[in-house]
């Protein structure tokens, strides 16, 4: 799920307005209503923190990279499960392999 929808299903199912949550992350009612239509890419992290504070939620399950969403793989869960049990240079290397990964990739296509 996107992370308009996300923000427009919250907003409903907690019986906010545009306006309520406007005012209270500090924007103005249309730019909520740009961001549940996907029309205002990249907000920025400072409003996303705000917007998950807002509604109570993780900023990973707001934008809909939490580890545990229901839409990620079992195979994905486990391997974020793996990860976590991993010490901090292990963790630092796999970083460092999917960074190379990311740019391989960026510049074959």
């Amino acid at each position: 799920m996107s992370f308009a929808r996300k923000l427009h299903d919250l907003r409903i199912a907690q019986k906010r307005s545009l306006q309520d949550v406007a005012d209270a992350v500090g924007v103005s009612k249309a730019h909520v209503w740009n961001l549940e239509k996907g029309s205002t890419a990249n907000p920025s992290m400072e409003l996303v923190v705000k917007l998950a504070e807002y509604f109570r939620v993780r900023v990973a399950d707001l934008v809909g990279e939490g580890p545990d969403s229901s839409e990620e793989s079992p195979e994905m869960i486990a391997m974020f499960r793996d990860l976590k049990q991993l010490g901090e240079r292990d963790r630092e290397t796999i970083r460092l392999l999917m960074e190379s990964m990311k740019k391989s990739r960026g510049s074959s296509d």
